[in-house]
């Protein structure tokens, strides 16, 4: 006697779907048969080199590993510099490992085509033990999660006053039937209630296959051509769908295979077991689905949402270098484009996966964050200035999360900069300036400062017991590139990017008590200003120095830019001279003698007539030397009372730890010009905002 069916089974042959699953799945399996025809076209051919290899005395491995190389040197042959800090290349360049994973044992990726109701039938399988183990789960919620309980508390209300009996946990809701006669079940909230209540008791399989079987639905609703198994009309459904599959899914997937955290912070996936097996497939498809549904949403506040909760499930992807791929461009795309909060939503999707024990995995993430943050960084405004700011500072410390590993990332992108900036000093044309003066190069040196600041940082480092960081020999190549970018160009209109690389190298001291000698820049810039043909007049607004590389050209010996250069070369020497590696010095007093002298002798030639003239510029300068000199005294004062030999180190180096360059009066200085220049930041914020904005009215 022939078996009966399930009644799975029976409804799906009643709904009139059955032929053209069959047909799918028909087309699918010509699909397969064409790739593995490929396959094994190629494996015969690489079998067949892999013996001539051998008998010339070498091993397949090494013909691989020649291919490979080959393969590296023919991609980057030719390529500039300004192609390589682009990143275009980065595209699509794990295309050829995807395409082979099928071959490494990894599972390749399905046929959107297929019905996910037929191929994850297997999940419902796994619920034959758990039976009514949990049916109090809901009951002690508030007490086992709070967190998940306030959750529903403030979302999902009518969850927890809901009755399970008002209808059946396989009812297939309402139907729709298409064009073609194919009927095609509606989803309704009641059926979407009663998925939740048996998933929050019983943590059942078989209704989170049903809920991601829906979720598909409601990813690839706008797709033509996919055979869904749900039709969604209602936008509070979708909505309330949505929420429910992100929220739920971690859950009930950390309660059948939870993953292990280590003490280093990094994760284990979780083990191999035979559920983790049959749960494989439909984990990667709903990371597919978020993929396709991130790109959907319109809500900021639903998209993240989608990233918070996605990420808890990183551990199960892992192994999936496609879908691994796929789901960091997505959290890239949104880490660099979005609002704030899903921003920073995405880059602790992006950390969590730079977590993974996996190294391939965080080399991934170290390159393709760079290149991203790179490519974001083309041009500058006010309006984007706050977005790359954020993206800079939570780059660095993704890259600070395994020192080894960023050493080589960083080694090779400081390389090419120093590259960039070769090239620009052998042909000297205006095109080749361009190459190092731009936004680009400006938030690199920028960016690589941050980084080495961050993980060579003096506190940081005394909390590994004095162990230098991995990363501590490359400060010096970054600071041999930056200065020589400084000396590129001289003219009075680079005087902004000078400032910017002077500024980036002053937070890389001062972080790591590195002595990094940047008056040499600083002080030509202070003196022209002063010494130079007197100002023209002009009507133009103060220019903006964060947001400029290069003053235009209506600026050069105008009054409003030598003012604004005074001023903000002022202030940069004053941070300078504050760092501990200068101000705690011990011989701070001996220090600043060249310094008061030059600038003394540029004031007194401005007072005479040569120069500019007194002004704001002359103003700014002659108060920062009275504050030099005034901490040059009380150093020296200081500094009487010693009773050891400048050849006692260990002494000396106790001496300048105790300086507190904060109660010096060239650090009091700083504090307050700090405070000045935060306060005019947060008016330009509020402006460019149009807060604060008040309209008259009109009495008339």
């Amino acid at each position: 006697m022939a078996k009966k069916g399930t009644k799975a089974t029976r409804k799906f042959a009643a709904s009139g779907q059955l032929q053209k699953t069959i047909q799918a799945r028909r087309k699918h399996q010509q699909i397969q048969k064409k790739i593995q025809k490929k396959q094994g076209t190629k494996k015969s051919a690489k079998g067949k080199e892999r013996a001539t290899n051998e008998n010339e005395g070498g091993s397949a491995d090494d013909g691989d590993e020649r291919i490979r190389e080959e393969k590296g040197s023919k991609k980057f042959h030719g390529m500039s510099v300004d192609d390589f800090l682009g990143g275009n290349f980065m595209e699509d360049e794990d295309d050829e490992v995807s395409a082979g994973e099928g071959e490494s044992g990894e599972e390749p990726e399905r046929d959107e085509e297929d019905n996910d109701n037929q191929s994850f039938a297997s999940v419902d399988e796994l619920d034959d033990d758990e039976g009514a183990a949990h049916l109090h789960e809901l009951s002690k919620l508030a007490e086992k999660d709070p967190e998940f309980f306030k959750y529903l508390q403030e979302n999902d209300r009518e969850l927890l006053d809901f009755d399970p009996s008002s209808i059946d946990v396989d009812s297939d809701g309402e139907d729709a039937t298409e064009g073609d006669g194919t009927t095609i079940p509606i989803l309704t909230k009641p059926v979407l209630q009663k998925w939740q209540k048996t998933l929050l008791e019983q943590r059942s399989l078989r209704a989170l296959r049903k809920l991601l079987v829906a979720f598909r639905a409601a990813a690839l609703m706008n797709d033509e051509d996919k055979v869904l198994a749900w039709t969604i009309d209602s936008p509070s459904v979708y909505d309330k769908l949505v929420r429910t599959a992100l929220v739920y899914t971690p859950i009930i997937l950390d309660h059948h295979v939870p993953y292990k955290t280590l003490a280093n912070g990094k994760f284990k996936a979780p083990a191999q077991t035979k559920k983790m097996k049959a749960l494989q497939k439909l984990i990667l498809s709903y990371f597919h689905n978020v993929i396709a549904i991130v790109g959907q949403l319109s809500d900021p506040e639903l998209v993240k949402l989608a990233m918070t909760e996605s990420a808890k499930l990183i551990p199960y992807i892992v192994s999936s270098h496609r879908t691994v791929k796929a789901y960091l461009k997505t959290c890239l795309h949104q880490w660099s484009t979005a609002d704030d909060t899903v921003r920073i939503a995405a880059f602790l999707a992006i950390r969590k996966l730079a977590s993974a024990t996996d190294e391939s995995i965080l080399d991934l993430v170290l390159k393709s964050t760079y290149q991203t943050l790179v490519s974001s960084s083309k041009s500058t405004s006010a309006h984007t200035l706050p977005s790359i700011t954020l993206m800079k500072n939570s780059a660095s410390e993704i890259f600070c999360l395994d020192h080894g590993a960023a050493y080589q990332h960083a080694f090779g992108y400081i390389r090419q900069l120093a590259i960039h900036l070769r090239n620009s000093m052998k042909i000297k044309t205006k095109e080749s300036y361009k190459q190092v003066y731009n936004w680009q190069y400006v938030h690199c040196v920028d960016f690589w400062t941050l980084v080495l600041a961050r993980a060579c940082d003096v506190e940081a480092t005394a909390g590994r017991g004095g162990k230098e960081s991995d990363l501590q020999p490359l400060i010096y190549p970054l600071v041999q590139v930056s200065t020589g970018a400084i000396k590129l160009l001289s003219h009075s209109r680079s005087y902004p990017f000078h400032l910017h690389i002077v500024r980036s190298l002053t937070h890389l001291s001062r972080h790591t008590h590195t002595y990094i000698p940047l008056a040499p820049y600083l002080l030509p810039i202070l003196t022209s200003t002063l010494t130079t043909s007197k100002p023209k007049s002009s009507t133009l607004r103060p220019l903006d120095f964060d947001t400029a590389i290069r003053a235009p050209a209506q600026y050069v010996n105008t009054r409003v830019y030598a003012e604004g250069v005074a001023d903000a070369g002022a202030l940069l020497l004053a941070e300078w001279m504050c760092v501990p590696a200068v101000h705690a010095s011990i011989a701070f007093p001996e220090l600043v003698v060249p310094l008061t002298v030059v600038l003394r002798k540029a004031l007194k030639a401005a007072s005479k007539g040569k120069g500019r003239g007194g002004g704001k510029a002359a103003g700014a300068v002659k108060v920062l030397v009275e504050r030099i000199e005034e901490s040059a005294a009380w150093a020296a004062a200081r500094r009487a009372g010693v009773v050891f030999a400048p050849g006692q180190t260990r002494e000396v180096a106790a001496w300048e730890a105790a300086v507190e360059v904060a109660e010096t009066p060239l650090g009091r200085y700083v504090q307050v010009q700090r405070k000045a220049r935060e306060k005019q930041r947060q008016l330009v914020e509020k402006a460019r905002r149009g807060e604060g904005e008040m309209l008259e009215e009109d009495d008339e």
